[in-house]
């Protein structure tokens, strides 16, 4: 899982962002150990096709969160270079263009940037509209951010998205069943460990690729070794705070008027 590439990237996303010469060293290093990148799309077709549609050996996939504008002037042509695929999911109403609402992080993509890398065999899925805390949404707003991303990306695009990944990283079974009746077919979490098919179509796990990520640690996990002594702090954490997220939720609920 990746954010921005950039040489400065703003404050705000800096620890998740990785420099351009860093992305071209990792992905240097997949090609040379023999990894075969599929998107997101691909991975879930192969694990719904009872072994019809085969993965290649040694897959990865390569994510991209919210649609910053590096991945287009850095990324892109690293993975044609390489001939990758990859995912990159956007927030609609951060990108630059008729639906940008605010709030975004760091400068964005536009649309003729996200039809380029369309175009360059990328996958386009969704992330929301505006890149909220999914879990702590009514059900009326939920079902917004989930329709009205699906919505923009098909009218910008002329295809629909069959892919998602929850913002931050939280979901909950009420944001899986309306990302599915939203119409999305599979949908990436975070979790910090290997993506595996017991995990279900909607809670497929991604590893972490930091500022910090150094090349040995970046061979380490996509070699799926020592993934869960690197990200265990995180994972401590991340059950942790998944505690205080399911009491303010229900302390909303609370407050909420019938």
């Amino acid at each position: 899982m990746y954010h921005a590439v950039a040489h400065r990237p703003a404050e705000a996303t800096r620890g998740l962002s990785v420099s351009p010469d860093a992305f071209a060293e990792q992905l240097e290093l997949l090609g040379e150990r023999g990894f075969t990148p599929v998107t997101t799309a691909q991975l879930g077709e192969a694990w719904r096709s009872g072994g019809h549609r085969p993965l290649p050996p040694r897959p990865v996939l390569i994510t991209f969160d919210d649609g910053y504008e590096g991945v287009h002037r850095h990324a892109l042509p690293v993975l044609a270079k390489h001939g990758f695929a990859a995912t990159l999911f956007v927030s609609t109403g951060w990108l630059r263009g008729a639906y940008d609402e605010g709030g975004a992080l760091d400068t964005m993509l536009d649309w003729d940037q996200v039809r380029e890398l369309a175009a360059a065999g990328t996958e386009i899925g969704g992330h929301t509209h505006t890149h909220p805390q999914m879990d702590q949404l009514d059900d009326e707003r939920l079902r917004y951010e989930t329709v009205r991303c699906r919505e923009v990306i098909a009218d910008e695009l002329g295809a629909v998205p069959v892919s998602f990944a929850y913002p931050y990283g939280y979901s909950s079974r009420r944001v899986r069943r309306t990302v599915r009746a939203a119409g999305f077919a599979q949908s990436l979490a975070v979790g910090n460990t290997l993506a595996r098919r017991g995990q279900g179509p909607y809670a497929l796990e991604r590893v972490t690729v930091r500022r910090s990520t150094g090349i040995e640690e970046f061979e380490r996990l996509v070699e799926g070794r020592a993934v869960a002594r690197n990200f265990a702090k995180d994972r401590a954490l991340t059950k942790g705070y998944a505690v205080v997220r399911r009491a303010r939720r229900a302390a909303s609920l609370i407050r909420s008027p019938d």
